[in-house]
């Protein structure tokens, strides 16, 4: 997966082109696109999940809806100013595609692995029909002095588990990239439909002695 300077953030998804390239900045005369692929998940419901591509890795001038691709890379995320707040954008940062046939079902269409710390205190709750959640916020080192800072999602057993965990932790999780769709209030008459991206968890591991 990748070189091994990236191991601690690991991306691997394969899915549908669902829309066209939007710009998103430039580094050092590089330009940098937003698409959007849809991954399907086994309940016949598709993540809808941003990939951030390089115009040197893709042609970003054609269209390819509709046409697969395998996507090898890193989930990041940096902080957009907005309403007097910030707020954390989160997309898939692609080292490597491929165009492929379409996924067959027995297909790992979607997986994550990563390293990183508890940088915030989980937060641990049930649903009104008892299943146990806990939200975690991960840090993840990258070059240059940099984090991203990603929200993952444990359930049943592994939310107890991370409920226990405290800031500063070391932990390894795998698991799977999902959207969710919700409605953000705007003010007193206005609201918007918004999606979160999380990382579905499977699999926590905590790293400290």
């Amino acid at each position: 997966m990748g070189d091994r300077v990236f191991e601690n953030n690991q991306v691997v998804i394969a899915g549908e082109i669902v829309s066209g390239f939007s710009y998103s900045h430039e580094v050092y005369g590089e330009g940098f696109y937003m698409v959007e692929v849809a991954v399907n998940r086994l309940s016949n419901y598709a993540d809808y999940i941003p990939v951030m591509v390089s115009e040197r890795l893709i042609d970003v001038t054609e269209n390819y809806e509709g046409h697969y691709i395998c996507v090898v890379g890193q989930f990041r995320s940096y902080n957009r100013h907005e309403e007097k707040k910030n707020r954390l954008v989160l997309s898939v940062f692609a080292r490597e595609i491929e165009f492929i046939d379409e996924p067959g079902e027995d297909v790992k269409s979607n997986q994550i692995f990563l390293d990183g710390y508890i940088c915030k205190e989980p937060i641990y709750r049930k649903t009104p029909l008892g299943r146990e959640i806990a939200d975690l916020l991960i840090a993840v080192n990258r070059s240059y002095g940099k984090s991203d800072y990603i929200p993952c999602i444990c359930w049943g057993r592994n939310a107890r588990y991370a409920s226990g965990f405290s800031v500063g932790t070391h932990v390894q999780i795998w698991g799977r990239i999902q959207s969710r769709e919700y409605v953000k209030k705007l003010n007193e008459f206005e609201t918007e439909k918004r999606i979160a991206y999380e990382v579905s968890v499977s699999k926590v591991d905590c790293m400290e002695e």
